[in-house]
């Protein structure tokens, strides 16, 4: 089970520039971590799932791709997503 409409949208409001904002790359970080979180916890049950964990690594890499953009194009905005994720250590 992925996110409810809810959650997705609670994401969303906490990380848009501005009130119709769905596709920057900050809201797009924010959707793949929670993803993610929650498949590293599926697997951490189901440690054979083998096809989830090829989705994890798939959502892993966009993230990281996400992740190069905005510290290229943006830094200031990349350390703040970075810190309020709790990303790096």
């Amino acid at each position: 089970m992925t996110l409810s409409k809810d959650a997705k949208q609670d994401i969303i409001r906490q990380f848009q520039r501005d009130s119709n904002d769905t596709g920057s790359p900050e809201v797009q970080i924010a959707l793949l971590t929670s993803r993610i979180e929650y498949l590293t916890e599926h697997l951490r049950e189901h440690k054979k799932d083998e096809h989830s964990r090829r989705g994890l690594l798939i959502l892993v890499g966009q993230r990281r791709r996400h992740l190069n953009y905005m510290r290229r194009k943006q830094p200031d905005k990349y350390a703040e997503i970075v810190n309020t994720l709790g990303l790096r250590h």
